[in-house]
């Protein structure tokens, strides 16, 4: 895995012509179209396999990795309705990672876009461009790819998205433009939009400290000394009061909550009270709704 991140690394910074390697996901789709009556679905199986292809063949960077180093993440698309050749619905992002020394793998990502809109016909080819729009569908898988590649890269060294970062805004800046929902600025808190802010606005933008810490300061290192990497973790939590009192409405906070709070309640079943009481008067100011998860944490109770 550290081969992976350090090869990768220098090769996106020396941005070399001549690499050549895998492509650096392997994402799983699924198109859910229950809902949807009195339409074949052949077209959402069609649909389903154009995605797949689409996310798992296109190269989203210069980045090196080999084929058992892909980044692990899974596109649930529910369609609720067909009409006129547009679809709607939500769409269920989620990410992984290994964690070093360990056959355990974290969630970075666990998201679910509620704005999905998009036009498709059957067989309808899905064509890559950093320039331009292609289509709504596009742009929307773009804008993931970006955010799980920029998320994953963040969590092995400090700030290490910023290549993806910039690409995922440049896709939200192009959609923007054409008027398409889902994309607009303060249109809502939890909008494509709002998830770029979230990681790279200067207020919020502690959430990739934080991310970084976390995981290969905090999980990366548990294996070896469980009370050195928890430490890291519990030392990491201080960021997100900061987040809060300046936009205690940012889906970053969201997204955290769904990827972590399970994993936390398992991180802190062997820490010292005094970590578990920190964690939690962190942690239940934020998350009042999710005050029996967090009491876990503070009892010490594994999930």
């Amino acid at each position: 895995m550290y081969r992976r991140f350090t090869i990768v690394l220098l090769a996106w910074l020396a941005l070399l012509p001549f690499t050549v390697s895998a492509e650096e996901l392997n994402c799983k789709v699924e198109i859910n179209s229950d809902q949807v009556e009195g339409s074949s679905k052949q077209v959402f199986q069609t649909l389903e396999a154009a995605i797949n292809e689409y996310m798992n063949t296109n190269k989203w960077s210069n980045a090196q990795f080999s084929a058992n180093e892909k980044i692990e993440c899974r596109l649930f698309f529910t369609i609720k309705s067909y009409m006129d050749g547009v679809m709607k619905g939500d769409l269920q992002i989620q990410s992984t990672r290994p964690v070093y020394n360990s056959s355990y793998t974290t969630t970075l990502i666990n998201f679910k876009d509620t704005k999905i809109e998009f036009g498709y016909t059957e067989n309808e080819q899905l064509r890559f461009s950093e320039s331009t729009m292609e289509s709504q569908l596009t742009a929307i898988l773009n804008f993931y790819a970006y955010l799980i590649l920029a998320i994953d890269f963040d969590s092995f060294a400090l700030h290490g998205g910023d290549f993806f970062y910039e690409k995922a805004a440049n896709v939200v800046q192009m959609a923007q433009s054409s008027g398409e929902t889902g994309w607009k600025a303060f249109e809502d808190t939890k909008n494509r939009s709002a998830v770029l802010n979230a990681f790279t606005e200067p207020s919020t933008k502690g959430f990739r400290d934080m991310i970084y810490q976390y995981h290969r300061n905090g999980l990366d290192e548990m294996a070896l000394s469980p009370d050195k990497g928890r430490a890291a973790i519990n030392a990491s939590l201080d960021y997100l009061p900061k987040i809060h009192d300046v936009a205690p409405l940012s889906v970053g906070l969201s997204i955290f909550k769904d990827s972590k709070l399970d994993e936390l309640v398992n991180v802190y079943s062997k820490a010292t009270q005094s970590e578990r009481d920190k964690a939690y008067d962190i942690l239940q100011p934020i998350y009042p709704a999710e005050n029996d998860r967090i009491t876990k944490i503070k009892t010490g109770a594994e999930k």
